[in-house]
């Protein structure tokens, strides 16, 4: 046996001991009445309190016990004493290190001056099985975290901020539009045909209908059929999933803000989008200023630059003075795949692979070539490009918006071209949906629409590296 087995088979039997004593471990409720950060902040000598969490570290010194409390706002010691606890020898035999207690007691300082609480009593309410892990090791292997993401939240409280800095971004970003008008909707997750970006889709049978549908890829089609239905200002907060690989800023399953506004075009997505990437920033961070991995992000400003522009100022490199072969050229010798010999198609490959990254300061990049964007509006005065923008901050992609195109004659055109581009084996070209078309056909108003990653923008602000920090249970191979 184990030195774990052996572990677990004496906290068993000490569970069964205690049930035998007739203490119940795994008791229904406990009036808990205050927070371990309220009596922290409100420490007052004497004053009776009576709190619940988890047993974070626990130390034995004869007739007096320390622990540290920890529940979901703050943690704080407690102590122990059989001149003081009336149960005090329940502490000695059957108090493990992360079981789940509740105290009551009075709150003193240590001697050592600490803010505590002198426990009077104590009940268990959920006694554990498996000991946590020593607490200040904490779990150091990243796969083992996630896949145990309940230990580290338990054990590593940065990790529970970042959940908290989620949940405040996903609030922000609905009080943002809510307060604009925009009303938030819900479209199909499973869908007939998947679109609205460039992804390979998760397939799966629908039994009822029998036939194929896809977990979508984006909600974007479904929100511009809202828009032609008559709904002015529409967005939508939720899950998308796009069978792809997982690296730092990708995850198979991931949640995106999509919001739509009708009569807007590129440039008013533009001002809309950075008003509210402030107002989350502000909210959140409580400054516009920001440090991220040794970068000081400053957000009250952003810059703006065409993508021809960029590639000029980051990589000394004029698309304009060069042809199709010399780029295809330049991108062979820096050993870039190449899937389109398409001039649109190579300035683009030449922009991700040779500016992106040095994008750090808030920078909305605008006019992308037609053939990386079958979505989007014919530039007003540009031709070979659409009015599109993406938003880069410290390197990473956090928004991308379009003047949506709204002529089903143009539209039907990008996605025949598009569906030969899947003939010649681009797996993750823009399938052809002719009921979107037929949709159009009834008239859809000039618009403006932004999609923006949520998992990204917690990123920066949690200060982390990679999105699998920023969601709570992050996809994963099957451990053999």
């Amino acid at each position: 046996m184990s030195r774990e087995e052996h572990l677990i088979q004496n906290n068993l039997r000490k569970i069964e001991e205690l049930k035998k004593q007739g203490i119940n471990p795994y008791p229904y409720r406990y009036d808990k009445k205050h927070y371990v950060e309220e009596i922290l902040e409100k420490f007052k000598e004497g004053k009776n309190v009576k709190t619940a969490g988890r047993v974070m570290t626990l130390r034995h010194l004869g007739k007096i016990a320390f622990a540290k409390l920890q529940d979901e706002t703050a943690e704080m010691q407690l102590i122990f004493s059989a001149q003081h606890t009336k149960n005090f020898e329940l502490v000695k035999k059957y108090l493990l290190r992360g079981d789940i207690i509740g105290v009551e007691g009075r709150c003193i300082l240590s001697k050592t001056g600490e803010k505590s609480i002198q426990v009077e009593d104590f009940v268990f309410l959920s006694k554990v099985v498996r000991t946590l892990p020593e607490k200040y090791h904490g779990i150091q292997d990243p796969e083992y975290r996630y896949r145990h993401r309940y230990l580290d939240f338990i054990l590593n409280p940065q990790k529970r901020n970042n959940l908290r800095i989620r949940s405040q971004v996903i609030k922000e970003l609905r009080a943002f539009l809510d307060k604009r008008g925009f009303l938030e909707v819900d479209t199909p997750i499973l869908q007939p045909v998947y679109g609205g970006a460039y992804a390979k889709p998760f397939v799966t049978y629908y039994n009822a209908l029998e036939r194929n549908f896809y977990l979508r890829i984006a909600p974007e089609l479904y929100l511009k059929r809202l828009l032609i239905a008559g709904f002015e200002k529409v967005y939508e907060l939720g899950k998308n999933f796009r069978n792809e690989g997982i690296d730092a800023t990708h995850n198979p399953e991931f949640m995106s803000l999509e919001f739509y506004q009708a009569y807007a075009d590129i440039y008013d997505m533009k001002d809309l989008t950075e008003e509210l990437i402030k107002h989350v920033v502000k909210k959140v961070s409580g400054s516009l200023k920001i440090e991220y991995q040794g970068e000081k992000l400053n957000f009250s400003k952003f810059d703006v630059l065409t993508m021809e522009e960029a590639l000029k100022k980051y990589a000394d490199i004029d698309v304009n003075k060069m042809s199709e072969k010399e780029m295809k050229n330049l991108l062979t010798k820096k050993d870039i795949m190449i899937r389109d010999e398409s001039r649109g198609y190579l300035i683009a490959k030449l922009f991700e692979e040779e500016v992106e990254h040095k994008l750090i300061q808030p920078t909305f990049i605008m006019d992308y070539p037609k053939e990386v964007t079958p979505l989007a509006k014919d530039h007003r005065s540009k031709p070979g490009f659409v009015e599109r923008f993406e938003l880069f901050i410290a390197g990473i992609e956090l928004a991308n918006a379009f003047s949506e195109l709204n002529d089903p004659v143009e539209q039907r055109k990008r996605f025949e071209y598009e569906l030969e581009q899947r003939q010649k084996g681009e797996e993750e070209a823009h399938p052809l949906d002719t009921d979107f078309i037929k949709a159009l056909e009834y008239g859809m108003p000039p618009a403006g629409g932004c999609g923006i990653g949520v998992e990204r923008l917690v990123l920066l602000l949690a200060n982390e590296t990679s999105i699998r920090e920023t969601i709570p249970f992050p996809a994963l191979r099957t451990k053999e």
